[in-house]
């Protein structure tokens, strides 16, 4: 596949680039959908259960968004490490692809909780009240109509936290996770090779630009159709 290039850089592609192109890839599917999920359920949890919300609760509201704000103030290299003994004992290592995942996936979930959280309070309170009024369910409230009416904020909101786990991903190389940010890093920076720093950077903004169209072109499909 890579047969146009000197023998020199094939192997580095062969060898290095592509490896490192699938663990950023693998790290970045992955994380997203989890965070997505798991944010998603929690964003549920504060808007249910705040002032304003279908079932008020101020223990749980309180003790949730303290959580949240809290794993959401932590520098991501800082929280990789506190989180080092948690990531031990899910995965088994503190190194690699797997353990990379936990604290990035940590990371996402909180900021994706609060982006859902703010696209669902959003939604027009006269109709939620509307709804409420004819008698449905909490269940068809949150997902038939909140979930339906703040999707096309969400799709946004999610672009924007993909884009912010694929900058985790450099950071998750010291961990052993590999990804174009350790390439950069060690074969570029450390290494003085400005070539390698030009292609890695090129392949993330090309990267970013890929998730931001994509986001972007789905934002508007969700527009149209709510």
């Amino acid at each position: 596949m890579l047969n146009f290039l000197p023998e020199g850089q094939r192997s580095f592609w062969e060898m290095i680039m592509i490896p490192a192109l699938r663990s950023t890839m693998q790290i970045l599917i992955i994380a997203t959908i989890l965070a997505t999920i798991l944010g998603f359920l929690i964003a549920v949890i504060l808007i249910v259960t705040c002032k304003d919300g279908i079932r008020p609760n101020k223990v749980i509201y309180g003790s949730v968004d303290f959580v949240v704000n809290v794993i959401r103030s932590f520098p991501f290299i800082i929280l990789m490490v506190f989180l080092l003994p948690f990531t031990k004992s899910i995965v088994g290592t503190s190194f690699g692809v797997k353990a990379a995942l936990v604290p990035i996936t940590v990371s996402a979930t909180a900021f994706i909780a609060k982006l859902i959280e703010g696209a669902m309070k959003e939604v027009d309170p006269q109709l939620v009240e509307a709804m409420r009024s004819f008698g449905i369910s909490d269940f068809h409230l949150i997902f038939g109509v909140m979930l339906s009416e703040a999707l096309p904020a969400i799709i946004s909101g999610v672009i924007i936290a993909t884009i912010a786990i694929l900058g985790s991903t450099a950071m998750a190389g010291t961990m052993g996770a590999g990804g174009i940010g350790s390439v950069a890093v060690t074969y570029g920076y450390q290494s003085f090779n400005k070539k390698v720093m030009l292609t890695t950077t090129i392949i993330l903004i090309f990267m970013v630009q890929s998730i931001q169209l994509i986001g972007n072109y789905v934002y508007k499909k969700m527009k149209k159709d709510v």
